[in-house]
């Protein structure tokens, strides 16, 4: 994997990025809790590319900078700052659950900076039970001592999910947990889980179909967990409604959120890379 290196936001946060390859670019945005370490899986599928990954604000190999901070806004602010450093004009967006609602922003606001977006599990209607289930460990510590005792617990706790090998499990936990003396630790600011919660812990979940709307005319791409309990089949049908040139996998015995290096999930993203490359 390439090396972190770094890049100062213009509130003075310290953001950690990895950029790596030559060819059109790839800017790889993670899931909530997650780090660039989550395209770890589709990289090996990526070497005819640049592949940049942002750790956002608060996870990672970034500052934390508290839970004020930490928003779609202020993280699509980072992106495209990211890219100023790089000197990167435009970039094709992969974008995991959150880092999907971030390419819809910046689809919307920085129009002219994306080469097309590739939504992985998620859109403009997020299921309320899906959101529950991130409300009850997002900004916890796990219940396990050692990494090998969670990469055990993982399967159960990850109802959706089949046919996954134990090597895998035992990547996820090395990618998004830190093994200590007092048990295995998150690696993100605890602080995320008040800003989550405030974001979307109201009785009505907001919709944002203007953002998805506004994809119009971009290479775009859907990657759906066949068994998600975030994004909904009904969901994805209107959004394949909305847009029938829209590349489309659906990925068996996958919840949220698919890995990406499952077939149907690789091709749909070098499908969809095919339509949106940028220099």
């Amino acid at each position: 994997m390439s090396k972190i290196q770094y890049f100062t936001a213009d509130d003075g946060a310290k953001i950690g990025y990895r950029d790596a390859g030559n060819g059109p670019v790839v800017l790889a945005l993670a899931g909530l809790t997650r780090t660039g370490e989550d395209f770890d899986y589709i990289a090996p599928h990526l070497e005819n590319y640049r592949l940049i990954r942002m750790d956002y604000r608060g996870r990672g190999a970034s500052d934390w900078t508290g839970a004020a901070s930490y928003t779609v806004p202020r993280e699509a602010a980072d992106a495209v700052q990211l890219l100023d450093h790089l000197g990167v004009a435009r970039a094709a967006i992969l974008g995991t659950s959150r880092g999907g609602l971030i390419g819809m922003v910046l689809a919307a606001t920085a129009r002219e900076r994306v080469a097309g977006l590739c939504l992985n599990d998620v859109g403009p209607v997020l299921e309320k039970a899906g959101l529950v289930r991130i409300f009850d460990y997002v900004g916890r510590n796990p219940a396990a001592k050692t990494l090998a005792e969670l990469a055990e617990k993982l399967p159960r706790a990850m109802p959706g999910f089949a046919h996954v090998p134990a090597s895998r499990w035992a990547e996820e936990v090395a990618h998004h947990y830190i093994e200590t003396d007092e048990g295995v630790k998150i690696n993100y600011d605890p602080a995320l889980r008040e800003s989550f919660l405030a974001a979307f812990s109201g009785e009505e979940v907001p919709t944002a179909w203007p953002l998805f709307d506004a994809c119009a005319g971009l290479p775009l791409a859907l990657i759906r967990g066949a068994n998600s309990d975030l994004l909904s089949a009904k969901a994805a049908a209107e959004m394949r409604a909305r847009r029938p040139d829209m590349t489309f996998a659906e990925v068996p015995d996958r919840a949220h959120v698919p890995f990406l290096d499952e077939p149907e999930a690789a091709g749909a993203v070098l499908k969809w890379l095919n339509l949106a490359r940028a220099d």
